[in-house]
């Protein structure tokens, strides 16, 4: 059981790998049909924002789709990457779609009132222009966001490792939660626990490898993983 996942993760991650054509493996064929995997999607986003709000102490709150290109709340990402600008009618200014709501989120909390422990979610829908498109990146953007105001003494290892391990959590009961719904998708292929390991330690146990490379085995091997 072991060697099978290894062999479909490591299917995945040739069909994943940043930078590969945008292309499907030769006799790929979608287990669902166009309606049924639009209803799995909703059903994904619906039962993981749910459980995600419940297990982090997260309340949902409404994303902006454009920032005013002055105030400075887009992100830039890594500084170069060029955001879509456009101009308003009614006050002649500049606005720019979003790209991250990384500075927005920080800003919120306050806005909204957040106490430590308390936090927020919301749906981001952006557009990358510059994006490098691949397997798992899109011009278009639709993620999960979330932030949350730590409480005093929680900035330590343990605390982030305990944020992973309740996040797959979640993610793991969304998988099962929606091959049991849709049962041509076949078994769910998450370990039990995901492990965690420093990039020092990866690069040491796989010195001969790339950094994607080594990624890729280390996810073949252990099936989950978070890289500190």
């Amino acid at each position: 059981e072991q060697r099978e996942l290894g062999v479909r993760l490591g299917k995945l991650l040739q069909m994943t790998r940043p930078g590969r054509p945008m292309a499907l493996p030769p006799g790929y064929r979608s287990a669902l049909s166009v309606r049924d995997t639009e209803a799995a999607i909703k059903f994904i986003k619906d039962r993981f924002q749910d459980s995600l709000a419940s297990s982090l102490g997260l309340r949902r709150v409404s994303a902006p789709i454009a920032v005013q290109a002055k105030s400075g709340i887009n992100d830039e990402l890594t500084g170069v990457e060029r955001p879509v600008r456009f101009l308003m009618k009614e006050t002649g200014e500049e606005a720019e779609i979003v790209q991250s709501l990384a500075k927005w989120k920080r800003m919120a909390l306050a806005d909204y009132g957040f106490l430590p422990g308390e936090g927020l979610y919301a749906d981001m829908n952006a557009i990358r222009p510059d994006e490098k498109l691949d397997q798992l990146h899109s011009v278009y953007v639709d993620q999960w966001d979330w932030e949350r105001v730590m409480k005093p003494g929680e900035r330590h290892l343990g605390h982030l490792k305990e944020a992973v391990k309740a996040i797959y959590r979640v993610v793991r009961d969304t998988e099962r939660a929606v091959c049991k719904r849709h049962p041509q998708l076949g078994r769910p292929v998450l370990p039990a626990k995901v492990s965690f390991i420093h990039a020092e330690d990866l690069e040491e146990s796989y010195p001969e490898l790339s950094p994607q490379e080594r990624e890729d085995a280390i996810c073949r091997a252990r099936g989950a993983v978070f890289l500190i």
